[in-house]
């Protein structure tokens, strides 16, 4: 079995206390590594050990299943220095998108505004090329290093990183990111501060930031607003146990009364089957959901 002296390891541990649902199951093992050795450390013991890997962020955008995740989950909060030099800014994964757009202000940086009340990590922007307002974190990445299932680190180019609509390679490719470097452009520190107050004013007034929530679930379809479709189907304040449709905005399912998991899945279908009878459309997940039914 797996041990670690220097990494903060916890068994059986509860993902409810990561997640921005606060649902989610047990995990066998949560490790918390605090640079690229520890990570590569981690992933030669478990590879070792026949462990199976899952690698989580700051769990925004993500719903995990009641009955958990099996083998070792890599927690990678505890990464999250950002720099910058020149016209660059360099965050760890486990940084947060919130705190890098402010690291780029600071240094009279313009392009991130977008991301300013993106709540995710660094790693889970990357890896779903996450976005709002009308950017995209492709439209800023300069170069991303990560860690192969080989335990090899790669820097990979932008265009090796296959962004698409929530999409890049680091999907495809099982790699694990430990840094991105992203290329800005030199702004006035006050104009791109209130361009970032504005897109967080828009924010506050339209979602539903006061309760637990997934953030966005559902992709944009082609021709169509997600939000939309579930608005017009008359879905808002729909309820299956302490998960909700928000009646603030269709576009998110948020936990009034200590819902589960399973809750916010059973919305999402009943969502989905009801938005494809009225329209034919099918509503996409954005959303990872990921580990084992209970």
């Amino acid at each position: 079995m797996i041990k670690m002296e220097k990494i903060k390891l916890l068994k059986n541990e509860p993902l409810s206390k990561y997640t921005f649902t606060e649902t989610g199951g047990p995990a066998d093992l949560v490790a918390f590594p605090k640079n690229t050795d520890e990570v590569r450390e981690l992933l030669s013991i478990a590879k070792r050990d026949d462990l199976p890997i899952t690698v989580l962020g700051n769990a925004s955008n993500l719903i995990i299943k009641d009955g958990g995740i099996r083998g070792l989950v890599i927690i990678l909060t505890e990464m999250n220095e950002i720099t910058s030099h020149d016209d660059l800014v360099i965050a760890q994964a486990g940084a947060r998108y919130i705190d890098t757009t402010i690291v780029a202000q600071q240094h009279g940086l313009t392009g991130m505004e977008f991301a300013a009340g993106i709540p995710g990590s660094i790693g889970g922007a990357v890896f779903m090329n996450a976005g709002a307002y009308g950017g995209e974190t492709a439209e800023v990445i300069d170069s991303v290093t990560v860690l192969t299932p080989e335990n090899e680190i790669k820097t990979l180019s932008n265009s090796e990183l296959d962004f698409g609509y929530r999409h890049s390679a680091v999907q495809d490719q099982d790699d694990i990111v430990l840094e991105a470097t992203f290329k800005l452009s030199t702004g006035d520190k006050d104009e791109i501060q209130a361009e970032m107050n504005h897109l967080n004013e828009l924010r506050e007034s339209k979602q539903p930031l006061d309760l637990p929530s997934c953030g966005s679930v559902f992709k944009r379809p082609e021709g169509y607003f997600a939000g939309k479709l579930i608005h017009d189907a008359g879905l808002q304040g729909y309820q299956s146990g302490g998960a909700q449709v928000s009646k603030k905005h269709a576009g998110f399912i948020v936990n009034i009364d200590n819902a589960t998991a399973t809750d916010y899945l059973d919305v999402i279908k009943h969502v989905q089957e009801t938005v494809y009878a009225k329209n034919k459309v099918h509503l996409e997940t954005e959303v990872r959901i990921i580990g084992q039914d209970k």
